[in-house]
């Protein structure tokens, strides 16, 4: 059964484009209301923790420096079929094989820098929210 939330984080690179703005219209503009968001900066040690299963592969170290490099906005969202659904919002993780009018097709400039993340499924979609948000400010 498919569940109603899902965790996303616009990464450094759109927050740095100045697209923020432009992606949570997208968002809003696709159905889903915003349970809970916040503006943040991860610390290496925090980059590190949230990425710890990717720990084992190439572009672990990476990674961690790329989403340690500047603000991110996390947020939970809602909507029916909500990890499917904004996984099919977002578009392929290489931007040049994303779909016209997806959110990386728009906003991404590369693999790696491609905009935003998107829970994979809704297992990930509770551990990811509950890395950046208690269980209060999740059902505000």
């Amino acid at each position: 059964m498919s569940g109603n939330r899902t965790f996303t984080m616009i990464k450094p690179d759109a927050t740095g484009a100045g697209h923020t703005g432009k992606i949570i219209d997208k968002i809003i503009e696709a159905g889903f209301s915003i349970k809970a968001m916040k503006w943040t900066q991860l610390s290496k040690e925090d980059a590190q923790a949230f990425y710890a299963v990717h720990s084992e592969r190439p572009f672990y170290e990476e990674l961690v420096d790329y989403m340690s490099s500047g603000p991110i906005v996390a947020a939970i969202l809602e909507k029916d079929n909500a990890v499917a659904s904004f996984r099919d919002l977002i578009g392929a993780t290489n931007p040049a094989e994303a779909a016209e009018g997806t959110i990386r097709k728009m906003f991404a400039t590369s693999i790696a820098a491609n905009a935003v993340h998107g829970s994979d499924s809704d297992e990930n979609a509770a551990i990811e929210g509950s890395f950046y948000f208690s269980e209060r400010e999740k059902t505000k």
